[in-house]
């Protein structure tokens, strides 16, 4: 039998390499390749080990036709194009919790960096200045620090932060207030935080939803004389907002790890006093290197020798005899828990998975993970079905499965209902035809609808005319509609509309909608 064989593009612990050779697969190690040589070689390989330096474009991927597996050493993948590798049928695996104490080390190095500003005392110092009188101090002992996001990492910076004697308290919207409690922590708003934190860290990905989460606005909301830590994605936070508060004063400090654009070679921050930046050192430790090395490694041989799937980005974790039947069901799954983590407002604490019918007799496990998948990705860009059970466990979100021996009016269904500050809120779906996925009821509306590219959610006054108002004012916007999917509760009363659409909808044509006569709601959605 001929073994799998790994190629190892970046730098990365010689371990790596011992790794593979023992569990069955040859490994080369060509660190520093050109993109031209990397095309001309991959096609030679079964798995590909990457650390950030190498870009698996979808030009690389078109001449990797043996490739299976690509396994990046650390969280981040932006340097792959996991669209065109699935296309491609290569699985993308991370590791994405090798670097957890590491990174959450670093954002607390900074911090006190920026309570005794280190980095311009030193400098001074060296230049034989001795600048005693210059640089006054705080005690971080008693201060409040504001977490943003408690996974985690976020969970270390806490226990780091409790031990140093300070207050803290945490905004992430999948915390709940038992997990709060088992971490020593005050879970409170974002408007809250940011009016009592003396010290701010984040520790969320970039999304659309925490995109700017610290823009101007919110930044003007903090407490005069906070600090600042990001150590987790550039892009978080309005960098150019963040100059005009610390020239005024308002942000007494900041430390950066990461910059919206990196590597960073003409930020405005720099030069601004009491900034302190490092060119992306959250990861960089020896024993995080070692750590996200060795498990890439393990990870990578298992899938090529034996099959099995740890830490995937774009594949489920099945067997060869469950896939085929699951694989509906995940999809439908991965949609009903998307369109709620899209809908649903404010913290959630509960999610309900049932599954009636055809659906009750499959195993669960799968199904759940794909729920969870499609609603945390909302949240997270490198969520998966494999971590995302462990990331609700983490942020404690009590995940409940139910299992029903009867049938309904449908085959088979999966209904999912998640709790919020506003009640609980369901939805649920069947499979169609060939075990094509499809929306069967939303928030108590029955509605039949597929659920795939750009859709417009809208909830509105059942009245005449309504239809050709929304359908005229996309025309006139350019935006062509491809489906009508319609549902309502009684004659005259709330309804529901599901457009699909052949483009992304603009934020303005968005508020153009909102102001239509009748609207409640408009939410724009992505499958």
């Amino acid at each position: 039998m001929t073994k799998p064989k790994v190629l190892i593009s970046d730098k990365m612990d010689p371990n790596a390499a011992r790794i593979f050779e023992e569990r069955g697969c040859e490994v080369d190690v060509k660190p520093g390749m050109t993109p031209d040589e990397l095309k001309a070689v991959i096609g030679e390989y079964d798995g590909l080990a990457i650390r950030s330096a190498t870009k698996v474009t979808r030009d690389i991927l078109e001449a990797a036709t043996s490739l299976k597996v690509i396994g990046r050493a650390g969280i981040g993948v932006d340097n792959v194009d996991i669209p065109a590798a699935s296309s491609k049928g290569v699985v993308v695996m991370n590791t994405p919790f090798g670097n957890s104490i590491t990174t959450a080390e670093h954002a607390i190095a900074l911090l006190m960096a920026l309570a005794r500003q280190i980095p311009a005392a030193d400098t001074q110092t060296q230049r034989g200045e001795w600048p005693k009188s210059a640089f006054m101090g705080v005690e971080v002992t008693g201060k409040t620090l504001g977490l943003i996001g408690a996974g985690n990492i976020g969970s270390i910076v806490a226990s780091r932060a409790l031990g140093l004697k300070m207050k803290v308290v945490a905004f992430d919207p999948f915390l709940t207030v038992e997990r709060a409690i088992e971490l020593g922590v005050e879970k409170v708003d974002l408007e809250t935080l940011l009016a009592r934190a003396d010290f701010i860290t984040l520790h969320t990905p970039l999304t659309d939803q925490t995109r700017n989460i610290l823009s101007r606005e919110n930044l003007g909301k903090t407490k005069k004389g906070v600090r600042i830590v990001n150590c987790a994605r550039g892009g978080l936070i309005d960098e150019a907002a963040l100059k005009d508060l610390l020239d005024s004063g308002h942000v007494a400090g900041a430390a950066l790890d990461v910059f919206q654009t990196e590597p960073a070679k003409d930020s405005p921050l720099f030069g601004t006093p009491n900034f302190i930046c490092t060119p992306h050192l959250g990861a960089s430790t020896t024993e995080a290197q070692v750590n996200v090395a060795l498990q890439v490694a393990e990870q990578m041989a298992d899938y090529l020798v034996n099959g099995g799937v740890t830490n995937a980005l774009n594949m489920p974790s099945l067997s060869a005899e469950e896939a085929p039947k699951l694989r509906p069901y995940m999809a439908l799954a991965e949609n009903l828990g998307s369109l709620v983590g899209q809908l649903a407002h404010g913290n959630l604490d509960k999610i309900s998975i049932e599954r009636e019918g055809h659906a009750a007799e499959l195993s669960g496990k799968p199904i759940t993970g794909a729920v969870l998948a499609g609603l945390m990705r909302e949240y997270s860009d490198s969520v998966n079905m494999v971590n995302a059970p462990f990331l609700a466990k983490e942020r404690g979100i009590d995940v409940r499965e139910v299992r029903h021996d009867r049938e309904g009016v449908y085959h088979t269904l999966v209904r999912v209902t998640v709790a919020t500050e506003a009640g609980d809120r369901s939805v649920a779906g069947t499979l169609f035809g060939a075990g094509a996925p499809r929306l069967v009821e939303i928030f108590g509306v029955a509605i039949e609808a597929d659920l795939k590219g750009n859709m417009l959610y809208i909830v509105n006054e059942d009245a005449p005319g309504f239809i050709g108002r929304i359908g005229t004012l996309l025309g006139q916007n350019g935006i062509n509609i491809g489906t009508f999917h319609l549902g309502r509760r009684d004659a005259g009363g709330e309804a529901v509309l599901l457009l699909s659409v052949d483009q992304p909808i603009p934020d303005e044509v968005v508020k153009q909608a909102c102001a239509l006569e009748g609207v409640r709601m408009v939410k724009p959605l992505a499958f």
